[in-house]
Formats: structure tokens, sequence, C-alpha cells
């Protein structure tokens, strides 16, 4: 194939029905921004088909949230494999002396309100509330709220709540999709005003982040991440019955999600089809996976180098490498959100509890943008210190390069203290 046919057979299904939603997005954010509250209630009840009287959870809802033993045990064991993994990631700051006289130091701040958004459309994601709230915790934000979709009876779901009160996070608000990141973007009678909005969502939430983020008083964003998104580069030796378990995994998402097989083994991809359409006919959200199907792709490819230059140029969220020797293949991933070695990895440990984050860039953002991590709810904020004698040491290269570029004032703010040294 051509370049232009192979990024045409590549691209997202958010991508092909952008403009649509983008018209949708930005009436929703205005209607949110314009009228508050009255807004929110009117589309809560519009698309969740929930008639509302308060959107704040309060704490009777939160006493009647129940779960069951085993998963309320699952969610610990999962908190505390996630905790493990951000608490060794989180950034320190430092100090050094770059001339005589002269410190310069980095120091970490905690991002003072964060918005966390947990999807519960289509499925509650009680993880993305570990996954959101548990670096957030570890980074002090002293501030977190949370946003999530209400279940018709106007309840948020128990889980959700569970796993919020595992985090600590007690200001939670039953609002979903493009309205509720423009309730925590600009702020309403019962939302408050957020300095950054993290969380993943489908086409109209991640269009909702990037518009407020555009906005001229609008917050900072994660990150792209929309609508899930899975490659799985496959030789011979992987087992088409766990490759296609991990296409349906991230399917069964919803139906703009996309997955792709990469495999430079024709009998291989048809092995993997025959699976598919058998597992396909038992999945309870056969009729969601079988709509992303539809958008997915299976490319053969005539060697396994050429399937990682199809990977690089595609930088999917998740990344699987089902083949001989996957960690010998690292050194040719170069842009992915995560990666999971071998038949043993699927991609749902992610998903849940190996302890990595699975709030992660997708729509090909993977080249440029990492997945959340602790340093996501941190601002890190420089700072100098110079003595006369350090002044004196550097002083000339500053003047020197000031006047380079014709500022005038800068030179001589450097120049009057010189004088005095």
């Amino acid at each position: 194939m051509s370049a232009a046919a192979r990024g045409e057979a590549l691209r997202r299904p958010a991508q092909v029905a952008s403009a649509s939603v983008r018209a949708s997005v930005e009436a929703i954010v205005e209607q949110v921004r314009v009228v508050g509250d009255a807004a929110l209630f009117a589309l809560t009840e519009r698309f969740d088909g929930a008639r509302l009287e308060s959107l704040a959870v309060t704490q009777a809802e939160f006493d009647a949230a129940e779960v069951s033993a085993n998963v309320r045990n699952a969610i610990d064991d999962a908190a505390t494999r996630i905790e493990t993994f951000h608490r060794a990631g989180v950034p320190q700051p430092y100090a050094l002396d770059t001339a005589p006289g002269v410190r310069c130091e980095r120091m970490l701040r905690p991002i003072r309100r964060v918005g966390l958004y947990a999807p519960a459309g289509s499925a509650p994601l009680p993880s993305t509330v570990l996954m959101l709230g548990i670096p957030a915790r570890l980074a002090g934000c002293p501030d977190i709220v949370l946003c999530t979709p209400p279940r018709a009876d106007g309840s948020a779901d128990p889980l959700v709540l569970a796993a919020a009160k595992r985090c600590g996070i007690t200001r939670v608000f039953k609002v979903g999709g493009a309205q509720a990141i423009a309730g925590m973007a600009f702020g309403t009678a019962s939302i408050p005003r957020c300095d950054k909005l993290f969380g993943p969502g489908n086409a109209f939430v991640t269009e909702a982040k990037r518009l407020v983020s555009m906005a001229g008083d609008g917050p900072a964003i994660d990150m792209p991440a929309g609508p899930s998104e899975v490659l799985v580069i496959a030789d011979a030796s992987a087992d088409p019955r766990f490759v296609a378990a991990d296409l349906l995994s991230q399917a069964e998402h919803g139906a703009d999600s996309q997955v792709i097989l990469v495999s430079d083994d024709t009998g291989f991809i048809d092995s993997v089809a025959t699976a598919l359409e058998a597992q396909l006919a038992s999945l309870p959200r056969r009729a969601i996976a079988a709509a992303a199907l539809a958008q997915s792709r299976a490319i053969r490819v005539p060697t396994l180098a050429d399937a990682f230059d199809v990977s690089n140029d595609y930088a999917p969220e998740h990344l699987i490498l089902s083949v001989e020797a996957p960690r010998a293949w690292l050194p040719r991933v170069h842009a992915a959100g995560s990666v999971f070695l071998g038949g043993f990895a699927p991609e749902a440990i992610g998903d849940y509890c190996s302890g990595t984050n699975h709030v992660l860039p997708t729509g090909g953002a993977a080249r440029a943008i990492s997945g959340l991590s602790v340093a996501s709810f941190q601002v890190a904020i420089s700072v100098q210190s110079a003595n006369r004698a350090g002044l004196a040491a550097i002083g000339a290269t500053a003047t020197t390069l000031a006047r380079a570029e014709g500022l005038e004032a800068h030179a001589r703010a450097i120049d009057v203290r010189l004088e005095c040294a």
C-alpha cells in the first residue's frame, strides 16, 4: 500500500467522526459555561436519563453504596499495587551550584485543585478512579474533585464510590460526558472550577477536554485519552486464542474503540479470525465489540521489523508483543502508551492491577505524550539565587546575550548590579 493508503487504513473511528463530534461538544460546553448548574441538570436528564435533585454525592449515598467483600478486596489489592508502582516514580526536587555563588533548584508543588473524570456510561470504571486518585494523593493535591455519570435512578455507581472512598476522595458529582468536563473546567454553583482535568472517555469527552484547554481561562488537561485502542504484534509462536481475547478486551469498551493485529504470518491471522468469531459469540457485550471490530484491521507484513514500523506510525495506546523473546524487541518500540510482553501479560492486567497506569494517550498522541504518573499532578518550579561573586562570575555572559538579542533593559538590570559588586 502507498503511504496515503496506509494512513487511511489506520485512521481511528473517532477521527473519522471528528467534525460532527466537535460541533456537538462546542454546543454542550457553551451551554454549561453560560447557564451553569441548570445546563448540567438538563443535559444529565437528556443523555443519562436521570432526573437529579442534587449533583453532589451525599455522605448518605456514600454510606449506602454497597459492594461485595470480594470486589472490595480486589479494589484494595489493585490499589496497593498501583500505589507501590507510582510511589517508586515520585519525582524528587534537586539543587546544585552551576557556578560559585550561583544556586539553582527545582522544587515540586502539587496542583491545588484537580478534576478527575471516571466514565460509567456503558460500564462503570472504578479502576479509573484508582488510576487517577492514587497518584493525585501521592502528589499531595489538596483538593480533588471527581465527576462520574449517574445511573438511570440518579445514583452514582457503588463501585465508583467504593474506589473513591479507597482513594480518600469525598467530593464526587453525578455528571458525565462533555458536560462534566465543562463543569469542572469553568465551575458552576455546585462544581468547583479545577486547575487541571484528568481521565479517559469517549470521543465527546476527549474533544471537550481539548476544547476547554484552548479557552483563555480554561484548565490544563492531562492528555488526549479517548476511545480505547490496542495493537498486537504477533508471530506464529503466539496462541491465537490469547490474541483474540486481547483484541476483544479492548473492542468491548465501545463501538468507537479500535483494535489492530499485525503479523508476518497469514495462517496465524486466519487462526485469530476464527478464534475471534468463536469468542465473540459468547461475549455479553458482543454487539459493542462487533461494532468496534468492524472498524479494526488485521495487517500482514513481510517481517516483524515491518510490524514495528507500522506500530510506531500508529502509536497505540496499548501495544502487546506476542512474539518470541518479546523483551529483545523493546528497543524497536518508540511510540506506545504501555507495552505488554509475552503471552501471559494480557493488556487487562494493566487495566486493573499490575500497578502501571491505564490512563494513556490515544489517537496517536503516544508519539510525544506519556501515560499518567504522579508528576502529572505536580508542577515543577525553578529557583535561583546568586551572591555578589556569583553574579560577577556569570553576568558578562548574560549581558552579552541580552544585547545580542536587542534587549538593552535586560543587560542594564545586570550592569547596575555589577557596578555595585
